[in-house]
C-alpha cells in the first residue's frame, strides 16, 4: 500500500502503481486539505466571484459569464466536449500512471475538488478499471486536456473501459457491478480533473524508470562486447577518467571495470594500443545519458509532486490566480531530452555489434559468429544486426525535438503549446526498442563467448552469460532467432542485472 500525500511521490512508485499494481491511499492531512480548497470553491460560486473556468467559458470562451445555475453543467460540457482523442488507446499501465499523477497533484489542495472525486480514482486504481484513453490529440498544454478528458468521462459514467480481454465497453454497467454511482461534476471540478500535465508525467515516468535500468544493462552489454572482441580496459582507469570527472562517465567505467574481473579477454593483446570508439568511448557516451538521466530525474520528482491546473487556489488568502502551470514544457524539454539520451545507448550498442559479426572487425571471430565450417549455409547472427540498425534507425526520427513544434490552438488564446505529450510517448517507444538493442547486443556476446573458449569471461559477465545460456543455447548452426530475442529482452533488466550484481555487487 503506497499513501498518496501530494509531496513526496517517486518515479518508482508511480511505476509500482501503475505496472505493478500496488494498491493506494490517500494521507489523511490531505484529504482535509481537500475538504479546505472545496469549501473555498464553494463560496466563490456562492458570492458569484468572476472566476475563470468556475463562473466563466473556457479557452476563448473566458469573457462568457456562467450563472449560479449552470455550473454544473459548465463542468460536464467540459469533459464531454474535450473528450476527442483519437488513435490507440494508452496501455493500461500508462492509464494507470496517469491517474495516479492527477491524483497526487489534486491532493495539494490547490485546484477545488471534492474528496469523493479522489477517492473515486483512487478506486480505479485499486480496482483496476482501466478507461478507454486514445493515445492521440494532446498537445501539452493547457494539460492534456483530451485523453484526461477520457478518463473523466468513465467517472461519470459516459464514456468507455477496456476489459481483461482488451474489448471495449460502456462505463457505467462496470461502476454499477462495483457499487460505484456515476460522477456528478461541480463547480472547478472538470476543469481541475482534466487541465494537468498528469498523462505526459505519467508516461513520462513510465519511459524514466525503464531508462535509469537499461543504463545499467547497456553497461552489462559493453562489459561483453569489451571482453568478446577482445578489448583493454586502459581506458577504463579510474584516473583516466578523474581527468575529465564527468559523474555518469566515471559510474560506467567503474561499472565497467567491476563487470570485467578476471577476465581471461581483455587485456591480454600486449600490441593492442586502443580501441574503436564504440568500445574506447563508451564511457563517454553512456556517461552522457546517465547525466541526461539524472537531470531528467530530478525535473521529473518536481513535476509529479506539483500543481498542474489553472486556476490555482489559494484558500488561507482567499485567491484564485490564473497562471500557466498546466503548460508541459518542463515534461517536453526532458522528454526530449530523453530520447536523445536512450536513443545513444542503443546507437553505440549497434555498432558494437556491428564489430562483434564482422570478421575484419572482430578480432578473429568467425563471420557473423557462425562457426567457419558452417559459414555460407548459415548466415549466423547476420540479420539481427540489421534488425539493430533498424531499431536504432527508427529512435533517430522519434529522437527529433517534439517540445520545438508549437500550432496555436483556442482561436489564439493558447498561442503556445509544448507537445509534451507526443514527447512522453516518443520517449517511451525509444526505451522500448533501446531494449530490443540491448537484448540483440547481449545475444551475440554470448555467442561470442562460447567461440572465444577456453578463454572466459570476467565474474560479472560470466554470470550474465550463464543466466542467457540457461534460457537460449549456443547456436551451431542456423535456426529461427526471433524467439531467442524475445527470451533475452524477458531478462531485460531484472534477471540480468540481477545475475551481474549476485555476482560482483551493486551496479550504479
Amino acid at each position: 500500500m503506497i499513501t498518496l500525500t501530494g509531496h513526496d511521490l517517486t518515479t518508482t512508485q508511480v511505476k509500482r502503481i501503475a505496472r505493478d499494481h500496488e494498491e493506494v491511499a490517500i494521507d489523511s492531512s490531505a484529504r482535509e486539505r481537500l475538504k479546505g480548497s472545496r469549501a473555498f470553491v464553494d463560496r466563490l460560486v456562492e458570492e458569484g466571484r468572476v472566476v475563470y473556468g468556475v463562473t466563466t467559458g473556457f479557452g476563448s470562451f473566458k469573457n462568457v459569464h456562467i450563472s449560479r445555475g449552470q455550473v454544473r453543467e459548465l463542468q460536464e460540457n467540459l469533459i464531454r466536449s474535450h473528450a476527442t482523442g483519437v488513435g490507440a488507446p494508452l496501455s493500461r499501465e500508462h492509464v494507470r500512471a496517469s491517474i495516479v499523477v492527477r491524483i497526487n497533484s489534486l491532493l495539494q489542495g490547490h485546484s477545488g475538488v471534492r474528496p469523493e472525486v479522489v477517492d473515486m480514482l483512487v478506486v480505479f486504481l485499486n480496482k483496476d478499471i482501466y478507461p478507454f484513453v486514445p493515445s492521440q490529440g494532446s498537445v501539452g498544454s493547457s494539460g492534456d486536456l483530451a485523453p484526461l478528458s477520457h478518463i473523466i468521462l468513465v467517472m461519470m459514467g459516459e464514456g468507455e473501459v477496456i476489459d481483461r480481454d482488451g474489448k471495449r465497453t460502456a462505463s457505467r454497467p462496470v461502476l454499477q457491478s462495483l457499487g460505484l454511482a456515476p460522477l456528478e461534476l461541480q463547480a472547478k471540478e472538470g476543469l481541475a480533473l482534466n487541465n494537468g500535465t498528469a498523462v505526459q508525467a505519467g508516461i513520462g515516468c513510465l519511459a524514466l524508470y525503464d531508462a535509469v535500468q537499461l543504463a545499467k544493462v547497456f553497461d552489462v552489454s559493453l562489459a561483453m562486447s569489451l571482453e568478446v572482441l577482445m578489448g583493454t580496459l586502459a581506458a577504463y582507469q579510474e584516473r583516466v577518467h578523474m581527468l575529465r570527472p564527468h559523474p555518469g562517465q566515471i559510474v560506467c567505467a567503474r561499472n565497467v571495470r567491476t563487470l570485467c574481473q578476471n577476465s581471461g579477454m581483455v587485456d591480454k593483446d600486449e600490441h593492442r594500443v586502443q580501441d574503436a570508439y564504440s568500445l574506447r568511448c563508451a564511457p563517454q557516451v553512456h556517461g552522457a545519458s546517465r547525466s541526461a538521466i539524472e537531470h531528467i530525474s530530478e525535473v521529473m520528482h518536481r513535476e509529479i509532486n506539483s500543481v498542474t491546473d489553472n486556476p490555482l487556489l489559494f484558500p488561507d488568502d482567499g485567491d484564485a490566480v490564473g497562471a500557466g502551470h498546466f503548460h508541459g514544457e518542463p515534461v517536453a524539454q526532458v522528454m526530449d531530452y530523453l530520447k536523445i539520451a536512450v536513443a545513444e545507448f542503443a546507437n553505440i550498442s549497434e555498432r558494437r555489434t556491428a564489430r562483434m559479426v564482422d570478421p575484419a572487425l572482430s578480432e578473429g571471430l568467425p563471420a557473423f559468429m557462425i562457426a567457419a565450417q558452417e559459414g555460407g549455409l548459415s548466415s549466423g547472427y547476420m540479420i539481427p544486426q540489421y534488425v539493430a540498425a533498424a531499431l536504432v534507425s527508427e529512435n533517430k526520427v522519434l529522437a527529433h525535438p517534439a517540445s520545438v513544434d508549437s500550432i496555436p490552438t483556442s482561436a489564439g488564446q493558447e498561442d503556445h503549446v509544448s507537445m509534451g505529450t507526443i514527447a512522453a510517448r516518443q520517449a517511451f517507444e525509444i526505451v522500448q526498442n533501446a531494449k530490443q538493442v540491448a537484448a540483440i547486443e547481449l545475444m551475440c556476446a554470448v555467442q561470442g563467448a562460447d567461440l572465444r573458449a577456453p578463454l572466459t569471461l570476467g565474474t560479472g559477465s560470466a554470470a550474465v552469460y550463464r543466466t542467457i545460456r540457461a534460457e537460449v543455447p549456443v547456436m551451431k548452426k542456423d535456426r529461427i532467432l526471433y524467439t531467442d530475442i524475445e527470451k533475452i529482452s524477458a531478462l531485460i533488466p531484472d534477471k540480468i542485472l540481477e545475475a551481474a550484481q549476485q555476482a560482483v555487487g551493486s551496479l550504479e
